[in-house]
């Protein structure tokens, strides 16, 4: 099975590092996702949430302000502004990071369609995990 390497980063430090199926990113001129053996491409990306399924089958999220992506055919890079992993072992960590996610978000645009379209995405998403 072929994997890609995934990489978000923040000026804060890694969010999350490893192997992944596939990457669904909020793109600025619109979402899209990335398998292995993608066409090389730099995006900037937009408020929103990057989803992606871990080589154990396990969807993830993680909500991000703004920042760039690299793509290349067995890797993609993220460098954002700001972001948070979407996850914990207990729905009072899922229900934090949801809350950290949307003031995140708020802070990134003035758009309430959008956000409320990805916090509710993020909480769905959330509600499938636990």
């Amino acid at each position: 099975m072929e994997l890609l390497k995934l990489n978000i980063v923040t000026p804060q430090g890694s969010i999350f590092s490893g192997d992944v199926k596939s990457v669904t990113l909020p793109g600025a001129e619109g979402e899209f996702g990335v398998l292995p053996g993608h066409a090389d491409l730099l995006s900037l990306l937009s408020a929103g949430a990057i989803e992606f399924e871990k080589s154990n089958g396990k969807t993830e999220l993680v909500a991000v302000n703004w920042g760039q992506v690299k793509v290349d055919a067995v890797s993609v890079d993220v460098l954002a502004d700001g972001a948070i992993a979407i996850g914990g072992d207990s729905e009072s960590e899922v229900a934090m990071a949801i809350a950290n996610a949307r003031t995140l978000l708020e802070e990134a645009t003035d758009n309430n369609v959008a956000i409320s379209s990805v916090v509710s995405r993020i909480e769905l998403a959330a509600k499938n995990s636990l």
